[in-house]
């Protein structure tokens, strides 16, 4: 079993940002990350800062002046240093926490550690790739059947269903 979590915490999964949503009754921002192979969502509850940052990159929206995470990208670019990717990469007491992956202009690996709405504010404007470890879906991740499934299964119904079927 230790073997297994090991694994799990090595194994990473390539995800989406389904968007930014308000959770309600709450009214708290959450964003919501699904697995691009699969079903899995990871919801992360983040601040209203972040949630906007995130939403305004997501809109194509640009402000007068750089954003903090528009600074970030830019004191990166001008030290020639590439996002490769951003990982969640461990939750502990319900706080997730996150990994940049950057890789400086003479090629040295570097990873810093990041809140996830910083990670992901900053992944949504270098357009990188986002992972999560499957040791953190698996705690904190939700299975979805999505709408599309959802819509195929019933018109599949529709089709087979006959008047005598409804016998009451």
């Amino acid at each position: 079993m230790q073997e297994n979590n090991k694994k799990l915490k090595k194994n990473k999964i390539e995800m989406t940002l389904e968007g930014v949503r308000i959770e309600f009754p709450s009214q708290r921002p959450i964003l919501l990350l699904k697995e691009r192979e699969g079903n899995r969502y990871l919801p992360i509850w983040v601040g209203a800062f972040e949630a906007s940052a995130i939403a305004l990159e997501i809109s194509n929206i640009k402000t007068p002046r750089p954003m903090t995470h528009d600074l970030i990208v830019n004191i990166l670019k001008t030290l020639k240093i590439e996002v490769e990717n951003i990982e969640v990469c461990d939750i502990k007491d319900n706080t997730f926490y996150a990994n940049l992956n950057l890789k400086s202009f003479n090629g040295d690996k570097i990873k810093v550690d990041s809140r996830p709405s910083d990670a992901i504010a900053i992944a949504v404007r270098e357009k990188c790739k986002i992972y999560s470890y499957d040791y953190v879906l698996q705690l904190a991740g939700i299975e979805i059947q999505s709408i599309e499934d959802e819509i195929k299964k019933f018109r599949d119904f529709l089709d087979h269903v006959s008047p005598e079927d409804f016998n009451l």
